[in-house]
């Protein structure tokens, strides 16, 4: 499975937990990287699954993107396509998808997970439902195996996602979504929103330290 240490693929991880023999975190220069890499970490020691981490800081050293140029680069306001694009990071996807792929073969593994959803799609082009089937396809057709990629929630929002991680209890002070990448989240921020918004509508108490109210509280 493709681990971020954001909500959604924790909640994946703790879901399909009893199918998932091995998780991998890709390290590419984002500016919450090495956060969401934390929260992996610990959510693949409560469960007991294997964590591989794969370098691939060539994305952040070549590609474009405001999720690639630090903290101050990341708009603030809501979840939108005007707002967010600067945060699309090329293929993305399609480049940790396939080096997932190359893994899951090497360990003898013939199922990938990923953790996109329909609060995606309209945003990012490697999350879209068009772009998992059509690697699906390449993966099973460039594999002996004919891994297969499923991507389970692709039709639910984050508000869905939420009410599956209550169910399952999870603690999503241990997840991590703030673009700006710092050490509390900012509140501000499109993924900050989106992140309040999901967890209000399931119904779970926020216990998120978001930078807003700390500025709030000190004025």
């Amino acid at each position: 499975m493709v681990l971020s240490g954001g909500m959604d693929s924790v909640t994946m991880l703790h879901e399909y937990a009893g199918r998932i023999e091995l998780a991998v975190n890709f390290i590419y220069g984002s500016n919450h990287n090495a956060r969401e890499l934390e929260c992996a970490r610990l959510h693949c020691r409560e469960l007991g699954i294997e964590l591989v981490e794969i370098d691939l800081s060539f994305i952040g050293e070549l590609f474009h993107s405001s999720l690639l140029e630090g903290a101050e680069a990341i708009p603030e306001g809501e979840y939108d396509f005007d707002n967010m694009k600067s945060t699309v990071v090329p293929f993305r996807n399609g480049i940790m998808l396939a080096a997932a792929a190359g893994l899951a073969e090497s360990h003898g593994l013939k199922t990938l997970f990923i953790a996109s959803h329909a609060g995606d799609h309209a945003l990012y082009p490697d999350c879209r439902d068009s772009f998992v089937k059509a690697m699906a396809g390449a993966i099973s057709e460039g594999t002996y195996e004919h891994i297969s990629l499923e991507a389970p929630y692709s039709l639910l929002s984050k508000s869905d996602i939420a009410r599956h991680g209550k169910e399952l209890g999870i603690d999503y002070s241990t997840t991590y979504s703030c673009y700006k990448g710092r050490e509390t989240h900012c509140g501000r921020c499109g993924t900050c929103r989106e992140r309040r918004a999901a967890l209000a509508e399931a119904g779970i108490t926020d216990t998120t330290v978001y930078y807003d109210e700390d500025e709030e509280t000190e004025g």
